[in-house]
């Protein structure tokens, strides 16, 4: 193997990469919303509909999350910011989607848009952050523990996954008032940046 094979087997960000990445990223996302949408159609009410749908969330979260930076074999600067394109490419393809398949179908009802005043531009640049965020903080992670060898991604999931049940229950123990899958979402993006924040902070 030369030294260029080598070199072009790390850090990849370039465009055609990233867009072929990012729609991967966007139909997994897709998929995600499908499915969900699917179980609460089929699904009675209650405790098991609502651990499918958490399910649904945590694994796509994590999925998002870290295939971004694998994709870009993120291993320097270069990798991880490859990562975050692919996952801002990734949201843009879901929203293509969303306007596309989903909204013509009433598949849901846009609550969001009534909360900008029927407008849907104030909301899709935060989701094109979430996504950017999430693949960003997936590279980081990913490039800290490449430097140490590991490279599996059912290593990298675990804690994701473990960090968003329990900040999930914690919050609902404490009796906050989003539903379980919500919080489990957002338990695994503090997850996420806690552990992508201390493999930073240790290679210093």
């Amino acid at each position: 193997m030369t030294a260029s094979s080598v070199a072009a087997a790390i850090d990849r960000s370039e465009l055609r990469h990233v867009l072929v990445s990012g729609t991967k990223a966007g139909f997994i996302a897709a998929g995600a919303v499908v499915l969900t949408l699917a179980v609460h159609r089929s699904a009675v009410a209650g405790l098991t509909r609502e651990a499918l749908v958490t399910s649904i969330v945590v694994l796509a979260g994590a999925a998002l999350s870290l295939l971004p930076g694998r994709w870009a074999a993120a291993r320097t600067a270069e990798g991880v910011a490859g990562a975050a394109a692919i996952g801002l490419w990734g949201t843009v393809v879901f929203m293509a989607f969303d306007i596309v398949v989903l909204r013509p179908l009433k598949a849901y009802p846009w609550t969001w848009d009534a909360v900008g005043g029927g407008s849907t531009w104030w909301y899709l640049p935060i989701w094109w952050m979430l996504g950017t965020y999430l693949a960003w903080m997936g590279g980081l992670l990913t490039a800290a523990r490449a430097r140490r060898g590991a490279t599996g991604l059912a290593g990298a999931a675990l804690p994701l996954v473990a960090g968003a049940l329990v900040v999930a229950g914690l919050a609902t123990a404490l009796g906050a008032a989003a539903r379980f899958a919500v919080a489990a979402g957002a338990g695994l993006t503090a997850t996420l940046t806690v552990l992508a924040v201390a493999a930073v902070a240790r290679r210093r």
